[in-house]
């Protein structure tokens, strides 16, 4: 038995959750897979897998023995790419979760930049506004605004978003302009309502203007989950947005959507780059967030960066 084939395989499945799809990954038959697999456990003297008909779980050994198998993988990968010069360059596979307006309007969109640095690294991109769990979808960094509810991830401020209000020019035609924030609780206004995956509700928006301070539901014919259909719904005049700078810039500057309440202020959201914590971070990882970091930084920089 080759061990590092047999803990590559292991790692495999563990993240495909299927013998099948690792071995596919791995240019493996499913036969050898599970071999690896036997013979790793029985080396191990323990089980490390589940199985069933129908799908694999990891044991609780199983879980401990991937934790450290995936940092010594990691370890052994850069120690080949630093002395290899043939393989100077990191290579391989990352996981990653972003919330789907950052990947449209501004991740996928540079990815190319990317890969003409990195051309052998691999990327498996999430675009969802749901709370990944890092650790238990085998996921190695997200990118998430807001402040981070689970305190145990490692974590990166990369920018600040600046928040506006904004409505299109047909949802005016209809309803008019409102004056003051409180005519969307109100009146005949409606915004967009966006529901946090956190709570599976919408939440109250803070605005400012010099010593006034109010926090704003809103009411609301349609609610989403998701950051580009808020857009689109906006854009379609269902309803009155709040919105991050990038992506209210193109349609503000097209006419597409109209500034409202310009003499209030909202609080900026931050934006971080969480990973899991323990985990040895990898060359691939570290370059990726480094150029992250970069790229986020152009188009929303963290607000104590910019005095």
């Amino acid at each position: 038995m080759d061990r590092f084939d047999a803990m590559q395989a292991f790692a495999r499945v563990v993240e495909a959750g299927s013998f099948t799809k690792a071995a596919e990954t791995l240019h493996m038959s499913k036969t050898t897979v599970s071999l690896l697999i036997q013979q790793l456990e029985t080396r191990l003297r323990v089980k490390l897998l589940n199985r069933t008909t129908r799908k694999v779980n990891v044991t609780a050994d199983g879980a401990a023995y991937y934790e450290r198998v995936i940092r010594l993988l990691a370890d052994m990968e850069d120690a080949e790419s630093s002395l290899s010069s043939a393989s100077a360059l990191p290579s391989g596979r990352l996981r990653v979760d972003v919330p789907s307006p950052l990947a449209s309007m501004i991740l996928v969109p540079a990815l190319p930049d990317f890969y003409a640095r990195y051309p052998d690294i691999q990327i498996d991109l999430g675009v969802s506004d749901r709370v990944v769990d890092i650790i238990d979808e085998h996921v190695d960094c997200v990118v998430r605004g807001g402040e981070l509810m689970d305190q145990s991830l490692m974590a990166r401020r990369v920018g600040d978003l600046e928040l506006g209000v904004f409505a299109a020019p047909s949802y005016i035609e209809r309803f008019g302009t409102p004056a003051h924030p409180h005519e969307l609780e109100d009146s005949e206004h409606r915004i967009v309502g966006f529901l946090w995956a956190r709570t599976g509700r919408a939440v109250p928006y803070a605005l400012h203007r010099q010593n006034e301070s109010l926090q704003i539901n809103g009411r609301y014919a349609l609610a989403v989950d998701d950051g580009n259909a808020y857009l689109a719904a906006g854009l379609a005049g269902l309803g009155v947005l709040w919105l991050p700078q990038y992506m209210s810039s193109p349609f503000q500057q097209r006419g597409e959507l109209l500034p409202l309440f310009t003499d209030w202020t909202l609080d900026s959201m931050p934006l971080y780059v969480a990973y899991p914590p323990n985990r040895h971070i990898s060359r691939k990882l570290r370059v990726f967030i480094d150029w992250v970091t970069d790229l986020i930084a152009k188009h929303a920089p963290v607000a104590n960066a910019m005095t």
